[in-house]
C-alpha cells in the first residue's frame, strides 16, 4: 500500500515538470517570433520555475492521488500567464506584437470559466485546485495592471496589487481571514478585472476611453473589496461581543 502511495504521488508531481517544460517550449516559439530579449527570457523561467516548485510543494502537503483535469486546465492557464508575463517584461525594453500578448491573454481568460465546470462535472473540486485558480487569477491581473501602467500611470497598480494587500492585511488583522458568504457579485467583478484591463492594454479605443475602462476597473474592485472588508469587520465584533445576558450582569455587579 506505500509503495502505490509513493508511486501515485510521484505520478501526480510529474504533472507539475510537465507543465514547466511546456513554459520552457512556449517561451522558445516567442522568443523565436519576436526575439524576445533577457528581461523576458529570465522573467519567463523565473515564473516557470517558481510554478513548478510552489505547485509541487503544494501537492506533496495535499497528498492528492491525481492531479485531476480540473487542474490540469488551470495549469494550461498558468503557461499562458507565464508567456504574458514575459511579453510584459520584454516590454520595459521593446514593445512585444500586441496582438501575441492580446491573444495570449484572451485565451487564458477564457480557460478561467472552464476549469471550474471541469471540476464540478467530474466531481474533483478540492481546495488546493480553488486555491491554484485564484492564484493564477490574481497574477494575472498583477501582470496586467503593471502593463497598463506603463501607458496611464501608476495608480492602474492598485489593481493588481489590491488582493496582495488584502493577504498582508489578514496577517495584521486576523479578522479579514473569516470564510465570505457566496456571492455572485464578487464573483463578476473579478472576472470583469481581466477583460477591462485587456481592453484598455490592447490600446484599440482613444486614450481616454482606456483610462476610463481602467478607472471603472479599479471602482469596481474598491466597491467589492471595501463591501467584502465592512462585512468582516461586523462580523468579528459581533463574533466577539459578549452575549447581553452577560452584559446585563456586569452592570448589575458594577
Amino acid at each position: 500500500m506505500a509503495l502505490n502511495n509513493t508511486y501515485d504521488a510521484r505520478l501526480v508531481q510529474q504533472e507539475t515538470a510537465v507543465g514547466a517544460g511546456v513554459q520552457i517550449l512556449l517561451l522558445a516559439l516567442i522568443g523565436t517570433a519576436i526575439g524576445m530579449g533577457p528581461a523576458g527570457w529570465l522573467t519567463g523561467l523565473a515564473f516557470a520555475i517558481a510554478t513548478w516548485a510552489v505547485l509541487s510543494r503544494a501537492l506533496h502537503r495535499s497528498r492528492l492521488r491525481s492531479f485531476g483535469a480540473a487542474n490540469r486546465v488551470t495549469l494550461g492557464r498558468a503557461t499562458l500567464v507565464g508567456g504574458v508575463t514575459a511579453l510584459v517584461a520584454d516590454s520595459f525594453q521593446d514593445s512585444p506584437p500586441v496582438s501575441l500578448l492580446v491573444g495570449l491573454t484572451a485565451v487564458a481568460l477564457i480557460l478561467d470559466g472552464v476549469d471550474g465546470k471541469v471540476a464540478r462535472r467530474t466531481g474533483t473540486s478540492t481546495p488546493l485546485g480553488a486555491r491554484f485558480d485564484m492564484e493564477v487569477d490574481a497574477f494575472l491581473i498583477l501582470v496586467l495592471s503593471v502593463y497598463v501602467s506603463m501607458a496611464m500611470g501608476p495608480w492602474v497598480l492598485l489593481i493588481g496589487g489590491m488582493r496582495y494587500v488584502f493577504v498582508a492585511a489578514a496577517r495584521v488583522w486576523p479578522w479579514l481571514t473569516a470564510p465570505l458568504p457566496p456571492s455572485m457579485a464578487r464573483k463578476t467583478v473579478a472576472a470583469l478585472q481581466g477583460v477591462l484591463l485587456l481592453v484598455a492594454g490592447a490600446a484599440l479605443l482613444p486614450h481616454a476611453v482606456n483610462v476610463a475602462v481602467a478607472a471603472l476597473a479599479l471602482g469596481l474592485l474598491v466597491w467589492s473589496f471595501g463591501r467584502d472588508v465592512l462585512w468582516l469587520w461586523r462580523t468579528s465584533r459581533v463574533r466577539v461581543a459578549p452575549p447581553a445576558h452577560e452584559v446585563r450582569r456586569e452592570l448589575v455587579a458594577s
